[in-house]
């Protein structure tokens, strides 16, 4: 087991490919702390991998991610419980899709707050833990929209490419702490952000895709799996790429 009694938190883990990486995880023998946007919806997350995982050690919570206090008091819950965090993956995150003329102050924090400001809350408090055992490995959720923008919606494209900076410096700046910082950036893959999305435009993009498919939360979660493991022991400021080629 890749990842055997290693103490896992994943923010966003309530759903597509958050809740495929808890999944994941659980199979290769991980103890799961995942988050969600309140309480009921990490409840029912919990129960249905526990229902898939009957012997394995999954829990959810649901602090406010970018509240550096909020973060800090959870990161300490889970040290006096589990004694450890071994692996943080910062998956939440929100689209966005507003023209840019029509674009408010508050849409556009509520796009940075959760795809910036709570990966550096979370990866903050977890890092101080991480600095004094002297290991630990970091995984952030970047998109494809990084480096290939998208037709609107500009404060995504931005926020992602703000992830990979992130990434890569913050690589460098701990790599002497023996802490790992990766990201993994997927391309078009069938969560419930595309629900509302028309079958057409759908089949055009796989048109696009050389691949020919969408990407599955599963995909996706692979390739975290890799760079949380042991596997990727010798791999850190990469920003992996999970998007069948596509390039929009």
């Amino acid at each position: 087991m890749k990842l055997k009694d290693k103490v896992c938190l994943i923010t966003g883990g309530s759903g597509g490919i958050g809740l495929a990486t808890c999944d994941k995880f659980l199979s290769e023998g991980a103890k799961v702390i995942l988050t969600s946007i309140d309480q009921p919806s990490a409840d029912i997350a919990v129960k249905e991998l526990k229902e898939k995982h009957p012997n394995s050690v999954v829990k959810g919570i649901a602090p406010k991610l970018a509240s550096f206090n909020q973060m800090a008091d959870a990161v300490k819950d889970i040290i006096d419980e589990f004694g450890q965090i071994d692996v943080l993956v910062n998956n939440a995150g929100t689209s966005d899709e507003t023209p840019f003329w029509e674009y408010t102050e508050d849409i556009y924090d509520r796009v940075f707050d959760l795809n910036i400001k709570a990966m550096f809350a979370c990866t903050r408090a977890v890092a101080e833990y991480m600095v004094e055992k002297g290991s630990g490995v970091i995984v952030n959720v970047s998109s494809v929209v990084s480096v290939c923008g998208q037709p609107k919606g500009v404060a995504y494209p931005a926020s992602k490419s703000a992830v990979n900076g992130f990434t890569l410096s913050l690589a460098r700046e701990l790599a002497k702490k023996g802490i790992r910082v990766n990201a993994v950036a997927p391309g078009v893959t069938r969560t419930t952000l595309l629900k509302d999305v028309p079958d057409h435009m759908l089949q055009h993009a796989i048109d696009r895709i050389p691949l020919k498919r969408l990407g599955e939360p599963c995909d996706v979660a692979n390739a975290i799996l890799y760079l949380a493991s042991d596997d990727a022991s010798y791999v850190s400021g990469t920003i992996l790429s999970v998007d069948g080629l596509v390039r929009f």
